[in-house]
């Protein structure tokens, strides 16, 4: 049957149809194809195939515990070095104060990340999360990417199993899934030099998975990386999940190099290019469950054209606890939030069925009438 004007999206087309996984070349392919309409399509039967007309949300809370960091990294607005005016490191009763008020706006999930803080003691972070456990033990703490992790481990000398078992211990209940960017070099190098390398990043969340604990993976599109280089990545992701199944949801991030050491680039990635994004991602990804739409970097109504393009998940009403979630936000110049009345109505708008979930993907309606 021909699927489309483009020989090799009929192709691949058909591969889909018949459950073959993709390869590195068809996912150049899906990339470079001009008949967007039917990238689309495609990717929408994968997704409609496995969730039907269901798109998640979730109500949450972004926390930022510090914004000192020695990493650097050119694309990020968010780090400070310890003596910049703004720098800050919030301590055990901010984050409960920040916790308080998210538990009371319905918040099911607290999002822990930071910057690479060498001023922080290890206790900081098992206090960090035993505090926020005793405060909150019904809020799942989503916390530390495996940029953090590699940090602990290093910095203190720790073992990596020792440095995951003592932050379940203190009631770290996930992982989420930052600090991926792009895996391939020289594009890793060139962009973060100082930062866990890809093969650390992977096998520190195959470690996370094995300890019994789910995590999420990202990847940073729209800067100096090459096709090549995101499909690199994706199939990364690919194998990884086969080997060690912990991944549950995949979240592609658009770049925008406003107040970064990339504000030569232009002004971050086309819409086409985010719908191809998050299409391919769903394409190639077969033993992913979730694909994200995040709207805090796509905009709000990018983010409802993606969910006919392979995405079932919109994340959260986020709300930041007054700092940028990741380094740069295309909603800025607006409040990083939205109730679950603007969440529900921008997904049911769309055509889909809104469903609030818990961070493991439970649905909340189901777990209230249990």
């Amino acid at each position: 049957m021909k699927f489309s004007h483009d020989p090799n999206l009929t192709s691949i087309a058909e591969k889909v149809e018949q459950g073959e996984r993709l390869s590195f070349a068809d996912g150049l392919a899906l990339f470079e194809t001009d008949d967007l309409t039917a990238l689309g399509k495609l990717a929408d039967g994968v997704r409609r195939e496995r969730h039907g007309r269901t798109t998640y949300y979730n109500v949450n809370r972004h926390f930022n515990y510090t914004n000192i960091c020695y990493a650097d990294c050119k694309f990020c607005g968010f780090y400070r070095t310890p003596r910049q005016p703004d720098a800050y490191t919030h301590n055990i009763d901010e984050a409960l104060k920040i916790a308080g008020e998210a538990v009371g706006e319905g918040a099911t999930e607290l999002h822990i990340v930071g910057g690479l803080n060498t001023k922080l003691p290890f206790a900081y972070y098992t206090n960090l999360l035993s505090g926020l456990k005793r405060a909150y033990p019904r809020l799942h703490l989503k916390a530390f990417t495996m940029v953090e992790l590699d940090h602990m481990a290093h910095f203190y000398k720790m073992s990596d199993e020792d440095v995951i078992s003592q932050l379940i211990a203190a009631g770290m209940d996930s992982c989420p899934g930052g600090g991926a960017e792009i895996f391939r070099e020289p594009t890793r190098s060139a962009i973060c030099a100082h930062k866990t390398d890809a093969d650390r990043w992977l096998a520190l969340a195959g470690k996370v998975h094995h300890a019994g604990l789910k995590t999420n993976a990202t990847m940073l599109y729209g800067h100096i990386e090459s096709v090549e280089d995101r499909v690199d990545h994706l199939i990364r992701l690919r194998e990884q999940q086969d080997q060690t199944g912990g991944f549950q949801c995949f979240i592609p991030l658009a770049f925008y190099p406003e107040n970064t050491k990339l504000a030569h680039l232009s002004a971050g990635p086309t819409g086409v290019d985010s719908l191809k994004t998050i299409a391919v991602s769903r394409l190639l990804l077969d033993n992913f469950p979730h694909i994200k739409a995040y709207w805090v970097m796509l905009g709000k109504r990018l983010a409802q054209v993606a969910l006919h393009y392979g995405a079932n998940d919109l994340d959260g009403t986020i709300t930041d606890g007054g700092e940028l979630t990741e380094s740069y936000s295309v909603e800025s110049h607006n409040e990083v939030k939205m109730n679950k009345g603007e969440i529900k109505t921008l997904i049911e708008d769309a055509g889909f069925a809104a469903v609030e979930r818990d961070t493991l993907y439970h649905p909340i309606a189901e777990l209230s009438a249990a």
